[in-house]
């Protein structure tokens, strides 16, 4: 039986990764690689304000290169350690509705820490608003990219919407179209908000270190960029499962936890154009 055992599984207790030593049970390299990614955004950001002035110790580059770096190594992280604990033996578990739930209820714990998140900075924010305002000259904020972006944030909710649903009554073709559809927008979405942070930085001179709004407006968007980023990563590994065979009417959870969380990003980011572009025009223009 220990023989068998060690020969399907490689003497792991399902869902333990193949890379991993005998003898470690669940566990897996790939946190250890997602944890050293996100250190690393912290140091590209460090890097990245050491890089300004004529002394600076360090290039104007050397920053957004370690940040941009750390994010690929985080989500490559994200992307194998998803994969490897909930795809490769996917038909090897059974459906269990206990399991399900107790996944889903930790995808709601995990957005009640990210709403925690938000809310720092948007007390930040709030708190800066409470002073003379505007702290400086704002760039024109509310153009036809930041409208754009948001019509097709909101246009990627309603298709993994219709993906879900359509999942539930067995229709995998309009499912998938669905989950490409969404994941096409979501990357459009992020090369938006790129474009938008090049137009700032190049020809507005707008940059994380334009003064207290600066730093608001990139620390808060940003995040939500790398929120959406993450959100891009679960749902193409969902896309990945899906075009394995994967998922049924039956057996969809990570379908559902996909969505809450791409629903959740997309409704911080609404709340965020009209608190921070909307917002910040109106009170500049009052």
């Amino acid at each position: 039986m220990a023989t068998e055992e060690s020969h399907d599984d490689g003497g792991h207790h399902l869902p333990a990764v193949e890379d991993w030593p005998r003898g470690f049970g669940e566990a897996s390299w790939w946190p250890f690689v997602s944890a050293l990614g996100a250190a690393g955004v912290y140091v590209g950001a460090g890097l990245y304000v050491l890089g300004q002035g004529e002394d600076a110790p360090v290039g104007p580059m050397v920053g957004p290169g370690v940040f941009v770096g750390s994010i690929a190594v985080f989500l490559a992280g994200l992307y194998g350690w998803v994969y490897h604990a909930f795809v490769s033996h996917f038909w090897d578990r059974e459906a269990d509705e206990q399991s399900s739930g107790k996944l889903k209820w930790g995808m709601t714990a995990f957005l009640g820490s990210e709403l925690a998140t938000f809310g720092a900075v948007f007390g930040y924010y709030f708190w800066i608003r409470a002073g003379t305002w505007p702290p400086g000259e704002l760039p024109e904020l509310t153009g036809s990219l930041v409208l754009g972006n948001t019509a097709l944030l909101l246009l990627s909710s309603a298709t993994l919407h219709w993906a879900h649903v359509k999942i539930r009554s067995d229709e995998r073709g309009k499912f998938l179209a669905g989950l490409v559809a969404t994941l096409g927008l979501g990357l459009v979405f992020v090369a938006g908000q790129v474009y938008e942070y090049y137009e700032f930085i190049v020809h507005s001179e707008f940059t994380l270190t334009s003064g207290l709004f600066g730093s608001a407006f990139f620390g808060l968007t940003g995040l939500h960029g790398l929120h959406v980023s993450l959100g891009a990563v679960f749902l193409g590994v969902v896309l990945v499962r899906a075009l394995m065979g994967q998922y049924s009417a039956e057996r969809h959870v990570s379908v559902s936890t996909a969505s809450m969380y791409w629903h959740f990003v997309d409704v911080v980011w609404v709340f965020l154009v009209v608190v921070l572009y909307v917002g910040a025009e109106v009170g500049a223009a009052g």
